[in-house]
């Protein structure tokens, strides 16, 4: 796995980076894999509690929505009242909501269980990379540190996938949720012994801002699913997306006019972390379509098991988690910004390529192989990405710009789906039907989610690899 971590911290915090970053590293994988465990499990949750095709994006959405809305509250309560005490109310809420995902009996009770593990998630993250920015110092340590915390977001898609596909197959979908319960009271009782406590700041909560932001996000969502099922022109569907758009006009009103905003804008003062951001959000657009879509393929139309399924993404999966623990040597080499937008461009004709398929395609040559280019690329680009989102940031300002790095991934992903969502539905054909009708819309939905990374690689261009380029900064700092 490269280098061992640099064991040095900001002067006078005397704690131990080693327990930190395992404790933040365990705790992000935790999350990641709620995120992933239930793909392979879709086609069986749709069965058991009557969702619709378009409907049964609102499992993943549900959680992310309430992730990425609440995330910079999240960070903002981790500064005022110390990031300690928010990662273990994080994870106390996270295990009790995992616990009610698990024994749910309708769609009601699982999307309203969901959204909860959501917002303990949203406490929970902000704490983690906060605590690893303020833990290791600028320089190679907290490199690598960060490497492996991009790494692990690899290493719990393919974890997730593997144990959920290998739970829903012996034992049900619902199982691998109750696991959080053990996993989370030991973090709980080891982050109360090892984490550094950060001193408590005046301040207050800027809840018009996370209200406006939660529920500017939802209505946009809800009004591009909707528009899947009853079309652009129905009420609902125009109601939502104008109500959606003028909560988030009002959201950065808000934000500029708050004495302490969730969201400070000087974050966007630098073009690099707003490239991060932006690129995060655009990235992530597209590829959750990967994830989600994918999964329906191999088990609706190659006619995979859950458990064959997690396996079928490992050349994804095991190819990602490579990359991003081994890319270091190659930023070191050739820089940041190449590798970043040479990781990109991997995925872009890794997303093309699969975009092809259709109900005769081959495994190996028309899944398996992009899938290599696909990990590969995802490897190379989120650490590159977390890394620009919180460069030059003051150690005040760690906790809301990690918070803001997880708001673009978690929020990025919702949108994409529910727009790519859209396009599934869409991509109807009078001459196809079952299998070959099944195929022929995922294959639509995946190249417009290939259409999406590229238009991430072009704002990451612009604002991060080719400013770079110019100053000659082509080596990690």
């Amino acid at each position: 796995m490269g280098d061992p971590v640099t064991l040095r911290v900001w002067p006078g915090h005397g704690v131990r980076p080693g327990p930190v970053l395992a404790i933040v590293l365990v705790s992000y994988l935790m999350i990641v894999i709620d995120i992933s465990i239930v793909i392979t499990g879709l086609p069986q949750i749709r069965a058991d509690l009557g969702f619709s095709a378009t409907g049964l994006s609102w499992v993943t959405n549900a959680y992310t929505l309430a992730f990425g809305g609440l995330l910079l509250l999240g960070a903002r309560a981790g500064d005022l009242f110390g990031r300690r005490r928010m990662f273990i109310t994080g994870l106390a809420l996270f295990m009790v909501a995992s616990l009610a995902v698990a024994t749910a009996q309708s769609v009601v009770w699982l999307l309203t269980a969901r959204a909860v593990q959501g917002v303990g998630a949203a406490v929970l993250a902000p704490s983690t990379l906060a605590l690893l920015t303020t833990t290791f110092p600028p320089g190679p340590g907290r490199v690598r540190a960060i490497g492996f915390y991009g790494a692990t977001a690899g290493l719990g898609a393919s974890v997730g996938l593997v144990l959920g596909g290998v739970l829903t197959d012996l034992v049900s979908w619902r199982a691998g949720f109750f696991l959080n319960i053990p996993v989370g009271v030991a973090l709980v009782v080891a982050g109360r012994r090892l984490l550094p406590e950060t001193d408590p700041r005046p301040g207050r909560l800027d809840l018009p801002g996370a209200l406006t932001s939660t529920l500017g996000m939802t209505a946009v969502v809800f009004g591009l699913v909707n528009a899947a099922e009853t079309g652009w022109s129905d009420r609902q569907t125009v109601g939502a997306l104008a109500g959606g758009v003028l909560l988030l006009m009002l959201f950065l009103v808000q934000e500029r006019r708050a004495e302490q905003p969730i969201l400070p804008l000087r974050l966007f003062a630098s073009r690099e972390r707003t490239g991060g951001y932006a690129g995060r959000l655009l990235f992530l657009g597209g590829m959750l379509s990967f994830w989600f879509f994918i999964t329906q393929y191999l088990q609706g139309v190659l006619g995979l098991s859950p458990l064959a399924t997690g396996f079928a993404f490992l050349p994804t999966t095991v190819v990602s988690f490579g990359v991003a623990v081994s890319a270091r040597r190659l930023t070191q080499w050739l820089g940041s910004a190449p590798v970043l937008a040479g990781s990109m461009i991997l995925s872009i004709i890794g997303m093309a390529w699969l975009g092809r398929l259709s109900a005769d395609t081959s495994y190996l040559t028309g899944v398996a192989l992009p899938m290599l280019l696909i990990g590969a690329g995802q490897g190379g680009t989120m650490p590159r990405l977390t890394s620009a989102g919180v460069a030059g940031v003051p150690a005040e300002d760690a906790g809301v710009a990690g918070g803001l790095v997880n708001v673009a991934h978690q929020l990025g992903g919702c949108l994409g789906l529910a727009v790519l969502v859209t396009v599934f539905a869409a991509a109807g054909s009078a001459d196809l039907d079952g299998d070959r009708l099944l195929a022929h819309r995922i294959g639509a939905a995946i190249t417009s989610g290939a259409a999406l990374i590229t238009l991430a690689f072009v704002v990451v261009t612009v604002l991060i690899v080719w400013p770079a380029l110019r100053r000659g900064r082509l080596r990690e700092q």
